[in-house]
């Protein structure tokens, strides 16, 4: 049995690094206006992915303003002077295509994905926007009741809703990662028309922008529409300033009861963890995919089948631009007290600390980090943002082919070195969400 097991795996591992094999081509350069374009043929399907990604998210904001970046996914479908409002959606799925946008700590990211022979409305579309959004008082008002609706179903009347935002505002007192993209409601009703305006001009510019374009493709044609349609966009006026702050190493573990409107308590835990790229973020991120990657991963198999402690329970590397957070969480099974759940995790946490995982099992691993990334660019969407991201947070795209090669370095005894470096109870933030009837009155 075992030997059949081995070689199922040598299998994997061998379809994995085969499928990873295929070189994913691409050009890159950058027009006068400090516009980066990244451009990826790709003739298999008649379709085209096309995405800005601007680098300007939540950690940009003023402490007293945030919520602006998250504001403006949502403002930036508002339409211009040559596209009216509430038609930009409308325009381009009449053509076939798809769309949508997302904000984060560290960027705002808009897409179409479209007929290949609808590559020149996606272009048009992007340029209006970057060129000339319309910012009006009807547009801004409607967004405000949006964006706070928004926050209102995700976050405030949602049973845990505020978790991440919890985590968030416990673990960082210096950096603003300490605040969410989603932002405060009061804030986005002080703001007035002009900050939008400022902020727009700042941030929404062609050297603060990438354009990427996978798919299929013409490459010297598509250069041709980039020119027409995003080469007379004017470079942005203003210096584009990122955020200096460094949050100061943490001395002392942070903990915190929410009493909330939920039926079974849940715990989380999170730990500082260095930003993405870094050596040891490689080895946390595979760390994690120990501990909660699939049924058969160890939380999982220990924690909620064999202890049954947990209806669910995991771990994240949440990847940022600046050092982010490694979170483990975990929801009681009915009747299940938090702080048995906690022990619980710890203890399996304790376990990578004191023992080396297994060949076979640190095997496995590596194969599933080989499979996400197969999964990952096994469409033009994905390789589209994938370029983006590389070159934006990296300064290189081709870290598309070849990042896997940072994943299969890391050893096992990296494992066990970054969790004992990094998973300390000093390290790290502790959050109980509790049902509101367990509060003492």
């Amino acid at each position: 049995m075992k030997r059949k097991l081995v070689i199922i795996m040598m299998f994997i591992g061998f379809v994995g690094l085969s499928a990873q094999a295929k070189k994913i081509e691409f050009q890159q350069y950058k027009l006068d206006n400090g516009l980066n374009v990244i451009l990826h043929q790709d003739n298999t399907n008649p379709i085209v992915n096309v995405s800005v990604l601007y680098h300007v998210g939540s950690k940009n904001e003023d402490p007293a303003r945030t919520g602006f970046a998250h504001f403006f996914e949502h403002l930036m479908f508002e339409g211009s002077p040559n596209i009216k409002r509430g038609e930009y959606m409308k325009i381009i799925e009449s053509a076939g295509g798809e769309l949508n946008a997302n904000t984060s700590f560290d960027r705002t990211y808009y897409f179409e994905t479209l007929p290949s022979n609808q590559l020149e409305l996606g272009l048009y579309m992007e340029s209006e926007r970057m060129l000339q959004l319309k910012i009006d008082s009807t547009g801004v008002e409607t967004q405000r009741k949006v964006v706070k609706e928004e926050r209102k179903q995700s976050l405030d009347n949602r049973p845990y809703g505020t978790l991440v935002e919890k985590i968030f505002s416990n673990a960082y007192k210096v950096h603003p990662y300490r605040w969410m993209p989603i932002g405060s409601a009061q804030y986005i009703d002080q703001a007035k028309i002009d900050e939008f305006i400022s902020f727009y001009k700042k941030f929404y510019v062609p050297n603060n922008a990438t354009l990427t374009i996978a798919g299929d493709i013409d490459i010297a044609k598509t250069k041709e529409l980039i020119k027409k349609y995003f080469g007379e966009i004017s470079k942005g006026k203003e210096e584009i300033t990122r955020p200096t702050e460094v949050e100061p190493m943490k001395t002392a573990e942070v903990r915190e009861i929410v009493y909330d409107k939920v039926q079974l308590p849940l715990v989380a835990q999170a730990y500082h963890m260095p930003a993405q790229g870094t050596p040891d973020y490689y080895s946390l991120s595979m760390l994690t995919t120990l501990l909660s990657g699939g049924e058969s991963s160890r939380l999982t198999k220990e924690i909620k089948d064999k202890q049954q402690k947990a209806l669910q329970v995991g771990s994240v590397p949440f990847a940022l631009e600046n050092p982010g957070l490694f979170i483990t969480f975990g929801l009681c099974n009915v009747g299940g007290k938090a702080e048995d759940l906690e022990t619980a995790i710890d203890n399996e946490i304790e376990k990578v600390k004191k023992d080396l995982v297994s060949e076979t099992e640190f095997q496995k691993v590596k194969n599933q980090i080989e499979s996400s990334f197969v999964t990952r660019y096994s469409t033009v969407a994905g390789v589209g943002e994938s370029l983006a991201n590389y070159s934006v947070y990296f300064g290189d795209p081709n870290l598309i082919n070849t990042e896997i090669q940072r994943f299969m370095k890391v050893t096992r005894e990296d494992l066990k070195r970054v969790a004992n470096k990094y998973l300390t109870k000093e390290n790290r933030v502790v959050l109980y969400y509790l049902p509101k009837s367990m509060e003492k009155k």
